[in-house]
């Protein structure tokens, strides 16, 4: 039987791992809209295509490149805390 303690630390973890898998998706959306809005507020060009595919451009290369990582994370978690809790370990 699954109690309150065990559900809530699966919680947590699964928690992080979304929080780690997250991050190099969202620093580089991050540092490419400021970046670009600097671009923007500097040269005042206000053409929304400009802030959205060079974004959307470095949001794919980044999860590209950081794809097995993300995969490794979660498949991790759920061979070490989910399936066990499936079968009754």
């Amino acid at each position: 039987m699954l109690n309150e303690i065990i559900f809530f630390d699966t919680l947590r973890q699964g928690l992080w791992v979304a929080v780690l898998v997250s991050i190099p998706i969202l620093t580089v959306a991050l540092v490419a809209g400021v970046s670009i809005g600097l671009v923007q507020a500097l040269t005042s060009i206000q053409e929304m295509t400009l802030t959205f595919v060079p974004k959307l451009a470095a949001i794919v290369v980044v999860f590209w490149m950081s794809m097995g990582f993300m995969t490794q994370t979660m498949v991790s978690f759920f061979h070490g805390r989910i399936i066990p809790l499936i079968i009754g370990g």
